[in-house]
């Protein structure tokens, strides 16, 4: 039973990946997962934004970034401007401040076709994991250390948790959806 909770391990780091790739696409609501893939010239390498500073949601529309080092103001707005997020960054001399603008229509369905496009990358992982399982599976058979029967019931298995994990892309697909479509 180890190849099953193999495949069922690389389904969740699929499943996970994607969910953190969700987390960054902009709904119009503020979030600090938003900033997630900022990167920060600070120190003499490119550190993650969350690694140089705190970051605050104090309203629906709005985050607030501290540098922990005030000599890294211009480099945390510098990074925002370029991770092509659509944000505008404004420094005050001692936090970045980065208004949310609301979605129009015609936003929120290109978010929609992106989100597509991930689910799909994540759906295509599942099934390489899938594929990856049952030609293992079928090479036991051939060599006889699984028998006939053991190998259809195993077959069966992975077929189902891929069933499972690609509904669980579809549930996260419609709730992402649905999240930013809402005005």
């Amino acid at each position: 039973m180890s190849l099953i909770n193999e495949v069922k391990a690389r389904m969740e780091e699929s499943l996970e990946a994607m969910r953190r790739e969700f987390a960054t696409v902009r709904t119009g609501k503020a979030t600090p997962a938003l900033l997630d893939t900022v990167r920060v010239e600070a120190y003499g390498s490119s550190m993650p934004l969350n690694q140089v500073a705190t970051i605050n949601v104090p309203e629906g529309s709005l985050i607030v970034v501290q540098p922990f080092d005030k000599s890294l103001l211009q480099e945390v707005e510098k990074g925002i401007l370029q991770a092509d997020l659509g944000l505008n960054p404004s420094n005050d001399g001692s936090v970045i401040r980065v208004p949310i603008p609301a979605l129009n229509e015609e936003r929120r369905r290109e978010m929609v076709k992106l989100l597509s496009k991930m689910a799909e990358e994540g759906r295509v992982s599942i099934r390489h994991a899938r594929r990856e399982a049952n030609d293992r599976i079928k090479a036991l058979v051939k060599e006889g250390e699984l028998s006939d029967d053991d190998g259809r019931r195993q077959l069966d298995q992975v077929q189902a948790l891929t069933d499972q994990f690609t509904g669980r892309i579809d549930d996260m697909m419609d709730a992402k959806e649905k999240e930013i479509m809402t005005v």
